[in-house]
């Protein structure tokens, strides 16, 4: 078993909670005091009361969407950096466009602590075929592996005869990359003949990994891991050597919401990641990641004890287009508030090949159906079925709007 990167790993539940109700309020207040963005949200936020991962939902979710947007006003940053801008290291620009930075400072986006859980250390050569161009992640893994004393190549993505003899001539040991990349590499090496054999580990993010595509990897003598992390958080979970499900990384409290509330989802059901970063330099507090996942039961038999999540399940954003009028979650949510009987909503949308056809489902124990069309109505914008269900009845899968339309 690969030692563990610190103690923070194997706190027990209460340590971690009695840390939390330390750091928490402390980094309320540097977002509030050193980050305009934050100040303005925050304004009527004490944040000494904010001190437990439960109290975190009476703070507003930042979503993509809104720190692009704050960054159009508020150059270059948005007003979330609680750095001034002569004393950031990196800028880096992520599809929105969104910009984010970056530190030189030891194991600034903690991907350390994923590549020690992967046995990658001092006397390892990493082959980081990761992006430097633009996007953080070449540098994300460069600056993991300083902190755990490996050498780096940094190649980037392409060129992949080149990649194939570097590997060979360097003796390569450890994989950075997109899970599939590595099969290309390992392909044309076999075409050139050259041996790969000293590559022993892989440390991926940013795709698919595929079982097949991990079983090929092992069958060469190759473990293969993997990450989830976004450009503005850093790591926010990964795989250790058990492969049961991502810990989540000591640097980031992460909730699963309904998508769209901000609101917590039943344990186990699937629902939208929402991370706030501990991070002093860059503290993104319920910062909405955009995608779909659960919470795992069970502590991990590798022996690190913060909490699980499944890997990714989908996108949370579900907007979609109704008769020419977006439907989005934020609506859906909006009208379960609006009628504290109804426990749940989803909204079904199909074609008859003529037209739109708009179902919301309510799980509710009121059977009235005409109650609610003036809401629907107001808050959707548009006219539609309406189906009562049973409490508990609807899926238990994430989807707030379900598109059945064939769009092929």
């Amino acid at each position: 078993m690969v030692g563990f990167y610190d103690t923070l790993e194997t706190r027990s539940d209460d340590e971690r909670a009695a840390d939390f109700a330390k750091v928490l309020p402390v980094a309320i207040a540097n977002a509030k005091m050193n980050a305009a963005g934050f100040a303005e949200s925050f304004a009527d936020i004490n944040p000494d009361q904010i001190t437990c991962v439960e109290d975190l939902v009476r703070l507003p979710v930042l979503r993509k969407s809104g720190l692009s947007d704050a960054q159009k006003k508020r150059r270059p940053l948005g007003g979330y950096a609680a750095l001034s801008m002569d004393k950031v290291h990196h800028v880096f620009q992520s599809p929105g466009p969104i910009y984010e930075m970056g530190q030189r400072d030891k194991d600034w986006w903690r991907f350390g602590r994923f590549l020690n859980a992967a046995g990658i250390g001092i006397g390892d050569i990493i082959q980081n075929t990761f992006s430097y161009h633009f996007t953080p992640a070449g540098m994300m893994f460069e600056n993991a592996a300083a902190a755990v004393g490996a050498t780096i190549i940094p190649t980037g993505p392409g060129q992949t005869e080149l990649q194939a003899l570097a590997a060979a001539d360097l003796g390569v040991t450890a994989y950075a990359g997109t899970p599939d990349y590595l099969g290309r590499i390992l392909g044309k090496g076999d075409e050139l003949g050259l041996d790969l054999s000293s590559i022993r580990a892989a440390v991926v993010s940013g795709g698919p990994l595929f079982p097949q595509m991990r079983q090929a990897y092992q069958e060469r003598g190759i473990q293969c891991l993997q990450a989830y992390g976004t450009a503005e958080l850093g790591n926010i979970a990964y795989e250790t050597s058990a492969m049961e499900g991502l810990i989540v990384d000591e640097g980031v409290i992460v909730e699963i919401v309904i998508p769209g509330t901000g609101k917590p989802v039943a344990n186990g059901e699937i629902g939208e990641v929402v991370v706030t970063s501990l991070n002093a330099d860059f503290p993104l507090i319920r910062f909405s990641t955009g995608d779909l996942s659960a919470v795992m039961t069970g502590k991990s038999p590798c022996g690190r004890t913060n909490m699980r999540i499944v890997g990714w399940r989908g996108r949370a954003d579900q907007a979609t287009k109704v008769k020419g009028m977006f439907v989005r979650p934020e609506q859906v949510a909006t009208l379960v508030e609006r009628h504290p009987e109804v426990s749940k909503a989803r909204i079904e949308v199909d074609n008859d090949g003529k037209s739109d056809i708009m179902r919301v489902k309510l799980e509710t124990n009121e059977g009235d159906c005409a109650k609610y069309q003036a809401s629907i109505k107001d808050i959707l914008k548009l006219r539609s079925e309406i189906e009562i269900c049973a409490l508990g009845s609807l899926p238990k899968d994430g989807l707030v709007i379900h598109d059945l339309r064939d769009v092929n």
